[in-house]
């Protein structure tokens, strides 16, 4: 008895997207969501160029843009120059402090709009490096407007409406050593 072919269109599972050299992509980096994953999931921090070397995964790169917070100490400082030495653009925001001590850091509007923007231009796929479930409808209308969306994060705090929502999901807790530094 001849076994019947699988309707990959009816599979609950989906194909991986489709990635080639000629494809055109841009790398977008929620820094300060895969900064906290790493550091309280694996006690370590984000190895930023294999992110992006896997991000890319041997595509023609157009832009890599890091949104980070700068703080009133500026120990950071050292960070954001590695990432700037490894290729990524950085947008720094200052870290808000209202009265009372309550601490804003978010950058998520910021993102969307440089991701809206950048799927005007001539771009295949846009990769979203980070969890954060938020982001969402940035994937559906990306994904509606004919861009690729892939989402690069750590699966034990990656949101999974977002993984369902990405054509594609790299979850960068399958290689820690490749991944992530030690503290």
């Amino acid at each position: 008895m001849k076994k019947p072919l699988r309707n990959w269109a009816l599979s609950p599972k989906r194909a991986m997207s489709l990635k080639h050299k000629d494809q055109r992509v841009v790398v977008l980096l929620d820094v300060q969501n895969m900064y906290h994953s790493a550091k309280n999931i694996y006690k370590a921090r984000v190895n930023f160029k294999e992110v992006l070397k896997t991000a890319v995964a041997g595509r023609h790169l157009i832009r890599a843009i890091g949104y980070v917070i700068r703080t009133e100490s500026g120990e950071e400082r050292s960070f954001f120059e590695a990432l700037e030495k490894i290729g990524i653009e950085l947008k720094i925001k200052d870290l808000q402090i209202f009265p009372g001590g309550m601490k804003k850091a978010d950058w998520d509007v910021g993102l969307t709009i440089d991701a809206v923007r950048l799927a005007e231009l001539v771009v295949d796929a846009i990769v979203l490096v980070t969890g954060d479930g938020d982001f969402v409808p940035l994937t559906e209308y990306l994904k509606g407007k004919g861009r690729q969306v892939e989402v690069a994060a750590f699966d034990k705090s990656a949101s999974s409406r977002l993984k369902e929502a990405a054509d594609d999901f790299i979850d960068l807790g399958s290689d820690i050593k490749r991944f992530t530094i030690p503290i």
